[in-house]
């Protein structure tokens, strides 16, 4: 048990660790580029015909903090950004957790769900193609896996959509309709959330259950040849039994703990699927900030709260891989 606490204290240090270094990354970034916030923001005031002057920047510079010191200004951000408070938006002029809102959550929601979906599919599937003798059965799989690869999320929707819209009148775009757009969360606006929810995930969850498929396969086909899984069915073990307490548990292992970069490359191909279904989440947020507004407050934030989710998933999927497997506590303990 001290073994296992202390195992969950390194992990709980490195994961802070972790997130002090993407802080101080993001806010690096959001530094090097070209203006600071006073100079963006009165720039857009004076396309709208405000007239502005030296004075008027200087004052908004004091106004924003900007005027302290770069190390002074990183520390106030990061200790805020723990706090889930990342300021106003450089653009908009509104509060960046009140922006965001909701719409990070339904982002990350979506692409754990995608997540979800892509394991479900692949672990069974990737066991019964490194384990089935059937070649018609095996190619088959092999051909979807590789199509998953091939085809690309974004071609993917444009399809989806163009047989919709052609066949069935409706685009499918967006995740609410236009009459629970902006009413408050009840079970109707829940439902009508779920009935446009699943394309988005069956989208993301798209080429992830394909390259799961490929990582579970390999990884099965491996452990099955050792010579622990001989030796187990030498002593009688067969069937399910065998496939499930020694090839599979041992190559499931890596996968669980893959979750985290999974979802990150998950979310990496939201923003495109988002611009493509039209859907008003942090993903297209993200898009509007970098490629459009240059509001680089709000991107840093959105790129904070992403690395925090993957970094605290990291961090539970260590905790179940030391609960099931004590030679992870032992590699990072001694």
């Amino acid at each position: 048990m001290l073994q296992f606490s202390k195992f969950v204290a390194v992990r709980a240090a490195l994961a802070v660790l972790t997130l002090v270094l993407v802080s101080f990354i993001v806010f690096t970034l959001m530094e090097l580029v070209p203006g600071d916030c006073a100079e963006r923001y009165v720039a857009f005031k004076s396309s709208q015909g405000s007239v502005i002057t030296a004075a008027d920047i200087q004052i908004e510079r004091v106004r924003l903090g900007l005027d302290q010191p770069y190390v002074q200004r990183w520390g106030s951000w990061i200790f805020n950004a723990f706090q889930g408070e990342f300021g106003d938006s450089c653009i908009l002029r509104v509060n960046i957790a009140q922006l965001l809102g909701q719409k990070f959550w339904l982002s990350l929601g979506l692409c754990l769900s995608a997540l979800l979906l892509a394991y479900a599919i692949a672990i069974p599937v990737g066991i019964i193609a490194a384990t089935s003798k059937n070649a018609v059965l095996n190619n088959s799989l092999r051909l979807v896996s590789y199509l998953g690869l091939a085809l690309p999320n974004f071609l993917l929707a444009l399809m989806i959509m163009l047989f919709s819209t052609v066949f069935f009148g409706d685009s499918l775009t967006g995740l609410f309709s236009k009459e629970y757009r902006d009413a408050p969360w009840d079970y109707d606006k829940v439902m009508d959330f779920l009935g446009h929810a699943w394309l988005p995930v069956f989208i993301l969850g798209w080429s992830a259950t394909a390259f799961a498929i490929q990582t579970v396969r390999a990884l099965m086909s491996d452990e099955i040849g050792k010579l622990y899984v001989t030796a187990a069915a030498a002593r009688g073990v067969s069937g399910r039994r065998l496939l499930m307490r020694y090839p599979a548990r041992h190559a499931l292992s890596p996968i669980i703990n893959s979750l985290g970069f999974d979802l990150n490359r998950i979310f990496t191909e939201l923003p495109i699927v988002a611009l493509i279904l039209t859907l008003t989440e942090a993903g297209s947020l993200l898009i509007e900030a970098l490629a459009r507004s240059n509001d680089q407050q709000l991107a840093g934030a959105i790129i904070f709260m992403l690395t925090a989710s993957i970094v605290g998933i990291n961090f539970i999927t260590d905790i179940i891989l030391a609960l099931t497997d004590p030679r992870i506590r032992r590699s990072i303990v001694g």
